[in-house]
């Protein structure tokens, strides 16, 4: 079976799961994230913006952070052309961007010096650090730039969606730092990292 083909059956298999863990564990994970970005504050590790995103169905929704933090966020905005800037997460009315997700379009795109983590959907990832999205490459791309891939980042994903088994990885798949879960942060092994 080729990669494609692959990633396509899982990625049905991994939303199934996905849909039916969710309801049970949100919350936990919603709090999750929050503890883990409060241990960051207490370190001082974050002074810039946090990269969020703005929820599809079945994905952990993590819009009452912007109520309930003291930070700035930026959500990302996908184009036209396959990349993705992130912006400022302001009072500004967010528009449709070229997923037709809700983004702040108008607001300046930031540059990687201005975001201290970035906190991405998926729905799978294996211990690699190999995240399962939907396809379209946007945080792959973003990340194959170095400036970006030096910016923390971990998925936001129910722990029956971290594969046992290795995903399909294709070239242009960069691993993420690690992910946030019901059961807390798991950060990825930097050795492990540095061999794929």
């Amino acid at each position: 079976m080729n990669q494609a083909i692959a990633k396509t059956k899982l990625r049905g298999q991994f939303k199934t799961l996905r849909a039916q863990q969710l309801p049970a564990v949100q919350d936990t994970i919603i709090q999750q994230v929050a503890n883990t970005l409060q241990g960051y504050l207490n370190t001082r590790s974050l002074r810039r913006h946090i990269g969020v995103y703005w929820p599809l169905s079945g994905e952990v929704d993590l819009r009452e952070l912007k109520l309930t933090l003291k930070l700035p966020l930026a959500l990302p905005v996908s184009w036209e052309d396959g990349s993705l800037s992130y912006h400022p997460w302001t009072l500004t009315p967010l528009q449709k961007d070229a997923c037709m997700i809700p983004a702040p379009l108008y607001e300046a795109a930031l540059e990687p010096d201005a975001i201290d983590l970035l906190l991405i959907p998926a729905l799978a990832m294996d211990q690699r650090g190999i995240r399962l999205g939907y396809g379209g490459g946007f945080f792959d791309r973003l990340r194959s730039d170095l400036t970006w891939r030096k910016i923390p980042a971990f998925a936001i994903v129910p722990q029956a969606c971290i594969s046992t088994e290795l995903l399909p990885r294709d070239s242009w798949d960069i691993p993420l730092d690690g992910w946030i879960s019901e059961t807390g942060i798991t950060r990825l092994n930097e050795q492990l990292k540095a061999s794929l």
